[in-house]
């Protein structure tokens, strides 16, 4: 059975669990899911700049009220839930834990642990992260020692 690590940062939509579920072909593939809360991903600042780059300016004026700490943490549980039921229902093995710390050192430790066989970030696209390599998927390629795949969420 081939082991996917998939960090996402909000319920995956169907599209995204179609995309990740179909990724490998006919081969068996389980998951082990890591949501990190929204308001604790990176600064409130670096979130803005990437909203008023896609042109979505009220979301930029919004991301000072992002819940973070644990108030973030109820709406992270919800969305894992969804996000591993949605994996499990379209036959697949999902687990998944909320991370609070650290995320890219609890991917590396999950990696090791699972003897995982790669990693794939599922994200919206951020720009000025990704610009200066600061974004998940770029920090993780030096840290994990398994392949990374990069791809953007999609809405339903």
């Amino acid at each position: 059975m081939f082991t996917s690590v998939l960090m996402i940062e909000k319920p995956l939509s169907s599209v995204d669990v179609d995309f990740v579920t179909t990724l490998h072909g006919d081969e068996t593939v389980s998951f082990i899911v890591l949501m990190q809360p929204r308001g604790d991903q990176t600064d409130a600042l670096l979130r803005a700049i990437d909203d008023v780059a896609v042109g979505a300016l009220k979301d930029a004026a919004k991301e000072g009220e992002e819940p973070s700490g644990a108030e973030a943490r109820r709406p992270a549980e919800v969305a894992l839930e969804q996000s591993v039921q949605a994996l499990r229902d379209a036959g697949c093995e999902a687990v998944g834990q909320v991370v609070e710390d650290h995320p890219l050192d609890k991917m590396r430790a999950v990696v090791e642990e699972a003897e995982a066989d790669e990693v794939i970030v599922l994200t919206a696209p951020h720009y000025v992260e990704e610009f200066f390599h600061r974004d998940w998927a770029s920090r993780a390629r030096h840290k994990v020692g398994v392949p990374v795949l990069k791809l953007f969420a999609h809405n339903e």
